[in-house]
């Protein structure tokens, strides 16, 4: 299906039906935010240069707490510099008009989404959110923003102990962790709304997926439950992957290849032309 006909899918969404919009980093990449698992990623401990797939896990964070906020509090002011691209707003206009019949499900822990504004349609963040906090022991499910005084934070430095303490949980007074899920921990639906992501997927009409390698369970499984329910997925990213064979494969579906920025803003303008009766 071309981009015409994906146009007038939607439209016609537009006068009935659920939308899923499940986002992965490339969105945020046009927003300047580097994926982290490349160059940018490396981060050197003493005389060790780790992965961000070393550092990003439970395992990681119990051996060296101070060095794993350093990361994250530098990835976090990368992420607050950043504004919501083209496509972000794109999705939040989508929001405006479809209101609850759409979902938003995004991998990026940057809040970029939340910043772009999409009224009162639901946002499921299923990696969590780098501005958020939370006890490192689960004393409690509450999340907390980090202090505004962890803005900026430089590339390489590491919290000292005061520092730390002020990232500590505000209940117990036990230490506080990021809340973002790891690589060696598992989804569930109290932290990161797993259940929420795939009952939304069981009662979608459209799966539009965005910027997203597959890379990670959930939201293949999001994929693969769109597929067997026979509902279109639409797949927009500048390269090949699991969700653009998926798309091929399910009925009516699409995979564009080309930038967020390039056609979901051409997507919303037709939803907005339905809805104002132009």
């Amino acid at each position: 299906m071309a981009l015409d006909a994906v146009r007038e899918a939607f439209a016609e969404l537009a006068r009935r039906g659920d939308l899923l919009v499940l986002t992965g980093a490339g969105i945020s990449a046009e927003s300047g935010i580097p994926t982290f698992r490349g160059p940018e990623g490396y981060w050197t401990v003493g005389a060790r240069e780790y992965h961000p797939m070393e550092l990003a896990t439970a395992a990681a964070f119990a051996r060296l707490p101070a060095e794993v906020w350093g990361w994250y509090l530098y990835r976090r002011g990368v992420c607050r510099a950043a504004e919501p691209s083209a496509g972000h707003r794109a999705v939040a206009d989508l929001a405006r008009v479809l209101e609850d019949r759409l979902t938003l499900v995004t991998q990026n822990v940057d809040g970029l989404h939340a910043r772009a504004g999409g009224a009162s349609a639901p946002l499921i963040e299923i990696h969590g959110n780098i501005d958020l906090r939370r006890c490192a022991r689960g004393c409690m499910l509450d999340r907390f923003p980090i202090p505004d005084v962890f803005d900026g934070w430089p590339r390489g430095r590491v919290p000292s102990e005061d520092e730390l303490r002020e990232l500590a949980c505000p209940a117990c007074g036990g230490p506080g962790r990021p809340h973002v899920l790891w690589f060696d921990e598992c989804y569930d639906e109290a932290l990161y709304g797993a259940e929420s992501a795939l009952a939304a997927a069981r009662r979608a009409d459209l799966l539009l997926v965005v910027g997203t390698s597959g890379a990670t369970n959930l939201p293949m499984q999001i994929g693969h439950l769109a597929l067997r329910r026979g509902i279109p997925v639409v797949d927009v990213n500048p390269d090949d992957g699991p969700f653009a064979d998926l798309a091929r494969a399910s009925t009516n579906g699409a995979a564009l290849r080309a930038r967020a920025g390039d056609v979901l803003p051409r997507l919303a303008r037709a939803v907005l032309d339905v809805a104002t009766g132009c």
